[in-house]
């Protein structure tokens, strides 16, 4: 008889009530738990907890695991009941009727202005609307037990990011930008965003592209109206490359190559299904295609982590990840800045042509027809030669220069990021901190609303200067003072012993006539100085090229940021506060904030791409050289505003507090202080900061606390070394200095 009662007991337990999957999730989550802990104690594997509580595709627990599933869910029930749901609201006023919530608003039939065109103080341009908060981090218990800085083990797994951000609108894309190809229980699943996992049927790697492009419905619609849409991504982990038949790691030849031979079965299996290869070869992003046909593309992008596909430096941990976490945090990458095409530095740089497509079509002729024509305001499709002074060492521009001449600033344009620091007076050793500022996004501040060249360069000799247009300008400022200058209208006394130069790099005063972008000969005439140019080369078919860029790359860090906690209209004291330790909030997320940053600067520099081996000679032209964003004049033009900006910011601090900076690096400025914060430094009044000066806060261009160290170290660190001109910001963020560092 007992036998029969555990028999019908077993039959009631395996039909046990549970809870909605929305309910199930919440549940866990309110608790702390990740999947793998539930799975772990219920002895089945993550997928299927995942699966319990997947809303697309839900799955039911059976026998003993939903009895035991059922008894947890309910202890935590009681834990943590349900929220009560909001009172139904209250009917509407009838017509013409006051509405008390907006007593003192006048009537205008428009909704108010809303908080987000606010103008912000730096930029000059409306701030971003609100972007769509990363669902993920809403319910997702926040992580502090490991430090960012130190790397996930290979083999760690996590919650499947269930909310992470899905495809678009397009039905094209239901599964969202990307998916990451992994191994599991035999079975080769697609790992993709929003939590999705699909099946993958394909065998090989021209299959595998093949159920790409017709079944998995991944890509992204394009950025622009001419553009066209993003190819898939896929992702393949180690597991993926042992089963289709590829190296887990590349040999050193490989590595140097960037690419596996051309002799690879699996690069043969592609040439025999008539797949072809970019020039790039199969390497980390390769990219495997056909010809087009018509406006339909065929062509799948392959990230390999394991190859170094994801550079440590810009994404972190991130190769490091389980297949869920890892898809969740490109997902985000991809559906606020665009899908990975390469490194950040090859994402910056297409991304400005994904906003700005080289042509467009035209409207149709006489029989209807459209043709491909010129898209105004991007650069075309064809490259421009840079001016002689724009070239760096080594162009085909400078071929008949003496084998060993070195180019001097009357040859050269010489446009860099701030490298300067002084010795501290003995005022500011009385002093206790050493406080380092850092500017937000400060590349991308500098790109925002700056006019660059978009054509040939035109060679004029003796022309009067026009801040308004873009170009290379030789003039001598060496008799610029900055003793006194303009700040805003009026003269002002400052130190210039104290002060860098705002036209050298190492801020050095000039000596004589030196090439500069326009934003640098348009400062010195801010000063007060009159400059007169002894030729240029100037652009007149121009444009604010970048403005687009910016705005993308700027809502994407915000919108990331404030997923960490850190909002656009925080008070200073609340700012640094939140600041601190945001990214322990959310590691993951963090990643996505490096890997924003890395875009900026990479895509900057990647306008200047020097020659990477290839067994390139000086003279000879370069691969880089035949892209049309292949323009050196636009890097120097933004690192030129970059590099102004912070200088006046510093004039105006100085000119109001009496106080310069120690040192100073790229966008760090180091300040001597009685105090630790940038708020024992910083003139804010009643809450309010300098006009014009620095100002503590997240949006491009405003500034955040890099790192405080004491005076004692810094001095000791300049004794250590025996440099009295030892740049401190550049050690200022943990106060590490190593030998290596001092070239020792």
């Amino acid at each position: 008889m007992s036998e029969l009662f555990d028999a019908v007991d077993a039959l009631v337990a395996s039909r046990s009530p549970l809870p909605p999957v929305e309910e199930r999730k919440r549940l866990r989550t309110a608790h702390g738990l990740t999947l793998d802990e539930v799975a772990a104690a219920l002895k089945v594997r993550r997928a299927t907890v995942s699966g319990w509580e997947s809303v697309k595709k839900p799955t039911e627990p059976r026998g003993p695991e939903r009895e035991a599933y059922a008894r947890l869910l309910r202890q935590l029930a009681e834990l943590y009941p349900a929220p009560e749901r909001p009172a139904a609201p209250a009917p509407a006023p009838p017509t013409g009727a006051p509405d008390p919530t907006e007593a003192g608003t006048p009537s205008t039939g428009r909704n108010p202005k809303p908080a987000a065109m606010t103008a912000t103080e730096d930029t000059g341009t409306p701030a971003p609307a609100p972007v769509a908060a990363a669902p993920t981090t809403a319910t997702r218990p926040a992580r502090t037990t490991r430090p960012t800085s130190t790397p996930r083990p290979p083999g760690a797994k996590k919650a499947a990011p269930a909310g992470a951000p899905a495809g678009g609108t397009d039905p094209r894309f239901d599964n969202g930008p990307l998916a990451v190809v992994d191994v599991e229980d035999g079975k080769v699943l697609a790992y993709c965003t929003g939590g999705l996992v699909l099946d993958v049927p394909a065998k090989s790697i021209p299959a595998l592209v093949d159920w790409t492009l017709r079944e998995a419905r991944l890509g992204q619609p394009k950025l622009s109206g001419p553009g066209k849409d993003a190819d898939p991504l896929l992702v393949l982990t180690e597991a993926a490359l042992e089963r289709y038949g590829l190296p887990v790691t590349l040999t050193d030849e490989q590595r140097l190559a960037g690419r596996i031979p051309e002799n690879h079965k699996v690069v043969k299996q592609l040439a025999r299904a008539d797949w072809k290869l970019t020039k790039r070869g199969f390497g980390p992003w390769a990219r495997i295609y056909r010809p087009a046909t018509g406006s339909e593309r065929a062509c799948v992008q392959l990230c390999i982590p394991s190859w170094n596909a994801l550079d440590s430096r810009h994404w972190g941990y991130a190769a490091q990840l389980p297949s869920a976490e890892l898809a969740r945090v490109l997902g985000v990458y991809a559906s606020r800045v665009m899908t990975p095409r390469g490194s950040t530095a090859v994402t910056g740089l297409e991304l400005m042509t994904a906003l700005h497509p080289p042509t467009r079509a035209s409207e149709p002729d006489a029989t209807g027809k459209r043709h491909s024509e010129h898209n105004p305001g991007s650069l075309g499709k064809d490259p421009v030669d840079c001016a002689p002074c724009e070239a760096p060492d080594g162009h085909p521009l400078l071929k008949d220069l003496p084998r060993f001449h070195v180019r001097g600033p009357a040859e050269k344009l010489f446009e860099e990021a701030y490298d300067w620091a002084r010795p501290m007076t003995d005022a500011e050793c009385t002093l206790r901190y050493l406080v380092g500022i850092d500017v937000n996004m400060a590349f991308a501040a500098g790109a925002n609303g700056l006019t660059v060249g978009l054509g040939t360069p035109t060679h004029v000799r003796n022309p009067v200067f026009d801040p308004k247009l873009p170009g290379s300008w030789l003039v001598d400022l060496s008799h610029v003072d900055l003793s006194r200058v303009k700040v805003g209208k009026e003269w002002a006394e400052l130190d210039a012993g104290l002060l860098p130069s705002p036209f050298t790099p190492k801020g050095d005063r000039p000596t004589g006539p030196a090439w500069y972008a326009t934003p640098t000969v348009a400062y010195a005439q801010e000063l007060g100085y009159e400059v007169r140019p002894i030729e240029a080369y100037v652009r007149h078919d121009n444009g604010r090229y970048l403005d687009g860029w910016y705005q993308r790359l700027r809502d994407a860090y915000l919108a990331t940021m404030a997923d960490l906690g850190v909002h656009a209209d925080m008070e200073p004291a609340d700012f640094l506060a939140a600041m601190d330790g945001c990214k322990d909030r959310d590691p993951d997320l963090a990643i996505v904030v490096s890997a924003i940053k890395a875009t900026v600067k990479g895509g900057i520099g990647k306008l200047r791409e020097r020659p990477r081996g290839e067994g390139w000679r000086p003279g000879e032209p370069w691969r880089a050289l035949s892209r049309p964003t292949w323009r050196p004049d636009i890097r120097a033009a933004v690192i030129s505003r970059t590099r102004i900006n912070l200088h006046r910011k510093i004039v105006k601090h100085a000119a109001f507090t009496g106080q310069y900076p120690v040192a100073i690096l790229s966008d760090c400025v180091v300040y001597a202080a009685g105090g630790p914060s940038p708020l024992d430094f910083l003139p804010y009044r009643n809450g309010k900061p300098l006009p014009g000066g620095f100002k503590l806060g997240i949006n491009p261009g405003l500034v955040k606390h890099e790192g405080t160290q004491t005076v004692l170290w810094g001095e000791e660190v300049r004794e250590r070394f025996d440099a009295p001109e030892l740049n401190l910001a550049r050690y200022i963020k943990d106060g590490t200095v190593t030998d290596a560092d001092n070239g020792e």
